[in-house]
């Protein structure tokens, strides 16, 4: 029992150490990006307007127009042709934008600076997708219904398979477009081209990992950084080399799909599926005053020296720890060597069962007087 107890105790140890060292230093293919943002409070949403057009009834992506005050893109989920649709601030379609092109599943909607509308088709719940597509339109001279917009088409695959994703960021000073996807345990952040081609097929590169069961996500105007949505959180990322989650906030929705820079230009909006989907205002979250730091994230490149960028933390309280266990260790198995504890009872059973004289622990015979 005592052997065991310090095993126990030993590996108990051993778990603390490692919860203290530093994680090892990680390739381009493995950067991880999570952090410890502290608890914030959820922010009041305020409901902005109700999409009730039976047109629109999967909203599945929202973008702020770049052209015109108070408008809204939209795209309907899969299943839908190739359109989108320019929403007010009552919720009322304003614009009605046709494509003649053969559409899969488009999840997720952008505008440039210049006013590019980006449609998404890059859902891929199966992941079967050799290659995925994204349609790009301007916006249009009038808010009227269009009935053939003329459209350029951008092919892109993953460098590591098919992935499913459902958001689309476009970066406001560059204009480079970067695709998270959706994973739960494998999501991450892929960088198209700096200037991609209509001609043949644009490898994507993963630039870092990104948080699980992304639905949407903006860049806001200072490029600073990027809000994503998830079905319970809006994320507040730091768009870095390492995008790093700084705050947090719990958003719920029916099903939470879609998310925008709202009419400030400095807050948010959240949107949901289904008809009649409801729209609402929030403000994006941010770290309490005096809350600290997130922990580093580890990422694909190495200090000068050639270790991990990791600051250096707790190191008395961690060798502490591991002096511990490793001692438990010694004490377990010097003091009672593997298998000397099961072989004596064994013996001891043996004797009591045939009338002999039980062994003595300690190495001498015992006498039967």
């Amino acid at each position: 029992m005592l052997r065991k107890a310090l095993a126990v105790t030993a590996v108990t140890l051993l778990s603390l150490a490692g919860a203290t060292l530093p994680v090892a230093s990680a390739s381009a293919d493995s950067a991880v990006t999570q952090t410890r943002p502290q608890a914030d409070p959820t922010p009041a949403p305020k409901k902005l307007f109700t999409i009730d057009d039976e047109r629109v009834d999967e909203s599945s992506g929202l973008a702020k127009s770049a052209k015109y005050d108070g408008i809204w893109w939209t795209v309907n989920d899969s299943g839908d042709s190739a359109r989108v649709f320019g929403i007010d601030r009552t919720g009322e379609v304003k614009a009605e934008l046709r494509l003649n092109a053969d559409v899969k599943d488009v999840e997720a909607i952008a505008v440039d600076t210049d006013g590019t509308i980006y449609i998404a088709d890059i859902g891929d719940n199966k992941a079967t997708r050799d290659m995925i597509e994204v349609y790009t339109i301007p916006e249009p001279a009038s808010l009227e219904d269009q009935a053939s917009v003329k459209f350029h088409r951008y092919d892109f695959e993953y460098p590591d398979g098919a992935h499913d994703a459902e958001t689309l960021l476009i970066e406001p000073s560059t204009k480079r477009l970067y695709f998270v996807t959706k994973s739960s345990s494998k999501a991450a952040f892929y960088a198209a081209p700096e200037s991609a081609s209509r001609e043949g097929t644009n490898e994507l590169t993963k630039v870092a990992a990104a948080p699980p069961g992304v639905t949407d996500g903006t860049f806001m105007p200072d490029g600073k950084s990027v809000v994503l949505r998830t079905y319970l959180e809006v994320l507040n990322v730091a768009w870095a080399k390492t995008p790093t989650v700084v705050a947090k906030a719990t958003v719920l929705a029916k099903q939470s799909e879609s998310i925008a820079v709202g009419p400030a230009g400095t807050d948010i909006i959240v949107g949901s599926e289904g008809p009649n989907s409801a729209v609402y205002q929030v403000q994006v979250p941010v770290k309490k005053a005096g809350a600290s730091s997130p922990a580093t994230t580890p990422t694909p490149k190495a200090n000068a020296a050639g270790n991990s960028a990791e600051p250096k933390k707790n190191h008395n309280l961690r060798w502490i720890v591991i002096g511990a266990a490793l001692l438990a260790i010694i004490i377990t198995f010097v003091t009672f060597p593997a298998g000397r504890r099961e072989r004596l009872d064994r013996m001891a059973e043996n004797a009591r069962l045939t009338g002999q004289t039980p062994p003595n622990p300690h190495g001498r015979r015992r006498s039967n007087a």
